[in-house]
């Protein structure tokens, strides 16, 4: 039996599967401290079933986001860039926000080496200059460096040597390779290493925390934690990848609401209690996006769900004079301070009580509500959800929408642009189910050139390394398979090249295997 868990911002979900069949659920208040309240969700699972056998757990987390929106608990870091005599114009950390330079240390270096993208080297890899720069910044007490060399996914031997001496040097120093972290793009995987690196530390702590929790309540399985993409990692695979779970609770709702109604393509809508998250569904998984994202005000290019999120959910307020919905949320502490819990906050949940699309908390305590105002703000809820749906699609048709989320009760049964509109049983907990059904996956992206190597060569080799990385987080072996294999043309550079990129899933490498 399989326990599930994630962490919104206002509740915290946890499910037991046995199999395919949800076994119970649980939902308790998002705590500060985050690591509390999947003790108590875990804890009140094990209350409701205290002689199951548990095979593993799987968290999905908000720990790391918090951490870079915040602006705390971040690893010294630098940045070294291989490259010199080229890109100085624009150098690492250019388009950071300057708080969060400021919170990471901000020092960058620069030394000779990368590769043209063909894999022709740009200069010699400046292994004495490497070693000056590790002692200058370790002697400024930095704790993480993010080494990025020029076009690294066609050829990472640069990255790998340079992390190869540092290590010799300094052993305690935590050292992260964009080519493992980001896509093609030079600024933007720099930064996916450098935000990686820097959540070093948070990544230790959380890891540790969750795991010791688990022992406290007699729970001795493996411990799995959700990435982006919708698969599974383990604990030292998301210690080594912290950036990877960024955005995993969308993820995993979008994945539940897939397993939930047996829609494979479509559009999710996830009302939380802070935010509603629109995505569509390709073969059961979030689609990916295929343009650069901002995490944290910086730039990057890492698998991440293509995603629209509006500050619209179950908590969020509303001020009646003027009127005004948002952005604000009460966020867990919905049951404190709405007014249908006897609170003094006017949320969407109340005027969703009032209006009779929900049924929660005392409803007495909302009927003196101006009828206007109610009917306002449940049109205007209407309205953003839909808004949400429509830049989402890809076409005009209609396509299944699957309403999923504790804060669904806010929307209709009705929505323009939807062929049909799904509400499936347990859709409260799709992001904890999500996390619990879901594989172990990798993703390889490299530039090939096709005149020196055939156009299967070239997807097997990208294969091979997208299993590989798909064993490494936590994959049984015997059962990756690959499930994407996407080839993009390079028609503005020479040498017919071209770029592959592959995904692989596996089931989850247990004793029982």
């Amino acid at each position: 039996m399989f326990i599930g868990v994630d962490v919104g911002g206002t509740n915290t979900d946890a499910v037991l599967m046995d199999g395919n069949q949800l076994a119970g659920a649980a939902k308790v208040p998002t705590t500060a401290d985050v690591t509390s309240g999947i003790v108590g969700a875990v804890s009140e699972l094990r209350r409701q079933h205290p002689e199951c056998h548990i095979d593993a757990v799987m968290v999905g987390t908000t720990h790391f986001t918090n951490a870079l929106l915040e602006r705390r608990d971040l690893a010294p870091t630098a940045v070294l860039r291989l490259c010199l005599p080229a890109t100085q114009l624009l150098p690492p950390l250019v388009d950071w926000p300057e708080e969060l330079t400021k919170a990471i240390g901000g020092q960058t270096y620069m030394a000779g080496g990368g590769n043209e993208f063909d894999g022709r080297e740009i200069s010699a890899l400046d292994r004495n200059g490497i070693r000056d720069a590790v002692r200058a910044m370790v002697g400024q007490g930095i704790r993480a460096v993010a080494v990025c060399g020029v076009f690294s996914p066609v050829d990472p031997r640069h990255e790998n040597e340079t992390a190869a001496i540092i290590q010799d040097d300094f052993p305690d120093l935590r050292v992260c390779l964009s080519h493992e972290n980001g896509r093609m793009g030079l600024l933007e995987r720099e930064n996916a290493a450098a935000l990686n690196a820097c959540l070093g530390d948070v990544a230790h702590r959380t890891v540790e925390g969750i795991a010791h929790a688990l022992e406290q309540l007699g729970i001795s399985a493996p411990l799995f934690m959700s990435q982006n993409d919708g698969t599974l990692m383990d604990t030292d695979f998301a210690a080594r990848f912290p950036v990877l779970t960024i955005s995993s609770g969308p993820t995993n709702s979008m994945r539940g609401a897939a397993w939930l109604s047996g829609i494979a393509d479509g559009i999710v809508v996830d009302v939380g209690g802070t935010s509603t998250d629109v995505g569509a569904l390709v073969k059961g998984f979030p689609r990916e996006s295929a343009v650069a994202v901002h995490l944290a005000g910086v730039r990057t290019n890492f698998r991440i769900p293509d995603m629209v999120s509006i500050a619209l959910g179950g908590g969020t307020i509303v001020s009646p004079d003027p009127w005004r919905m948002g952005p604000e949320s009460v966020g867990y502490r919905l049951t404190e301070e709405a007014m249908v819990f006897g609170g003094g906050t006017l949320t969407t949940t109340d005027l969703a009580v009032a209006n009779g699309r929900a049924d929660v908390g005392d409803g007495r305590l909302v009927k003196g509500l101006n009828p206007s105002l109610v009917e306002r703000t449940m049109a205007e809820i209407q309205a953003r959800a839909e808004t949400a749906v429509d830049r989402v699609k890809l076409s005009g048709e209609d396509v299944p929408v699957v309403l999923v989320g504790g804060g669904s009760i806010l929307l209709g049964d009705g929505l323009a642009g939807a062929s049909e509109v799904l509400r499936p049983e347990h859709a409260g907990v799709a992001n904890a189910i999500g996390a619990a059904i879901a594989q172990v996956g990798g993703q390889m992206e490299r530039v090939y050139s096709l005149e020196s190597s055939g156009r299967a060569e070239a997807i097997a080799d990208c294969s091979a390394g997208a299993v590989q990385r798909a064993v490494a987080a936590g994959a049984n072996p015997a059962t990756v398979e690959v499930v994407d294999v996407e080839e993009v043309p390079l028609t503005y550079v020479p040498s017919n090249a071209t770029l592959v990129r592959v995904r692989a899933v596996g089931n989850l490498a247990l004793s029982s295997d």
